[in-house]
């Protein structure tokens, strides 16, 4: 896992995690890496500092002044990524969008045309998923068709 420093193009900072380099690439290609306090995606990677792994865990520790060998000491647990809150939305959110994929049809990227479709009746109302822009989106909203985001899948989620 990478941690990133990441900033938006309303100058606020705030960091992340991600599997790879190229995970967060493709993410953010996909406009999926928001700023979470004003929501912009458009991001940028700011300073960072690699995290340098450690040689001498589980060597043998030098005599203390005493003569005495000096008896290893635990790390601090580190505290967890996210809140109890945030672990329960997160599997909220995972079972939303589990229910979704199993129970409605992937249209893909013919999903606003498919939606349009059904709204006017052209073809019988059935629960469906795919892709949309946000400007199709958004045009889906203005005819008073509701559509809403899928939450994203564990392996897009940065």
């Amino acid at each position: 896992m990478i941690r990133y420093t990441l900033a938006c193009d309303g100058g606020h900072e705030f960091e992340s995690w991600f599997p790879s380099s190229e995970s967060y690439d493709a993410q953010a290609a996909r406009g999926l890496v928001a700023c979470p306090l004003c929501g912009s995606s458009r991001v940028t990677k700011g300073m960072m500092a690699p995290a340098v792994a450690r040689t001498d865990r589980g060597e043998a520790r030098p005599p203390s002044a005493d003569g005495a060998e000096a008896l290893p000491v635990a790390a601090p647990q580190p505290p967890p990524l996210l809140s109890e809150p945030e672990q329960r939305i997160r599997a909220l959110m995972r079972a939303v969008r589990e229910h979704v994929t199993r129970t409605a049809d992937d249209v893909g990227t013919a999903f606003p045309e498919e939606a349009r479709r059904m709204h006017y009746g052209e073809t019988p109302a059935r629960p469906i998923y795919g892709e949309a822009t946000r400007d199709e989106a958004q045009a889906l909203v203005e005819e008073g068709i509701e559509v809403a985001p899928l939450p994203p899948a564990a392996e897009d989620r940065h």
